[in-house]
């Protein structure tokens, strides 16, 4: 990619049983490697300063993607109204939410806060870090498109709980340079956990 160091298509195709992509390798190793969750505040710091960067590079103006509120809440209302959303395999803390409570939280979505080009999987296995805990590259980019930062800042931050333990999403956000948003974190963990 231009603006920022992604693998480098070498190879696409698909046939009956699916669809393929070979890229070329970046140096570094991913996040949750057993390096990096040894060293989890370095890990969690390239992670933040890692997705900054990717949402400053990036030109959400002429950007023909979207990961937008919008956009991923038609996707969910179609898996819900096919009866393909199962509550029992969301996070816990979304247990004591049905379907259509779910869906009400949803309807009310919180303005957009700064509008950038999402990585879309802004999980910590798809961060990429050099051996001096810099950033090497992201990979896993299928659901890029424009939308509020919180979108990937959420899941960011949970990430860091999943892989690293309780207590890094403050470090993450810091890293970023920004202060925790409560009401989006908790609105886009909710709409990710229902995304498919």
């Amino acid at each position: 990619m231009a603006f920022t160091s992604v693998p480098r298509l070498l190879s696409q195709g698909a046939d009956e049983a699916g669809s393929w992509i070979v890229t070329a390798a970046l140096p570094g190793e991913s996040a949750v490697s057993h390096r990096w969750k040894a060293d989890p505040a370095r890990a969690v710091r390239a992670l933040g300063m890692g997705l900054r960067a990717l949402h400053e590079a990036l030109p959400v103006q002429t950007c023909p993607f979207s990961w937008s509120v919008e956009h991923r809440l038609d996707e969910v209302r179609g898996r819900a109204a096919a009866g393909r959303l199962h509550p029992d395999r969301w996070h816990e803390s979304h247990w004591a939410l049905d379907v259509r409570q779910a869906l009400d939280v949803l309807a009310d979505s919180p303005p957009v806060d700064q509008l950038v080009v999402c990585h879309g999987d802004a999980c910590a296995p798809n961060t990429l870090l050099l051996e001096d805990g810099r950033l090497s590259g992201h990979v896993d980019l299928g659901e890029l498109g424009a939308a509020d930062r919180w979108a990937d800042l959420a899941v960011a931050t949970w990430s860091t709980e999943w892989n690293y333990g309780p207590g890094w999403d403050g470090s993450l956000l810091a890293a970023y340079g920004v202060d925790p948003d409560p009401e989006r974190i908790a609105y886009y963990r909710l709409l990710w956990d229902l995304g498919p």
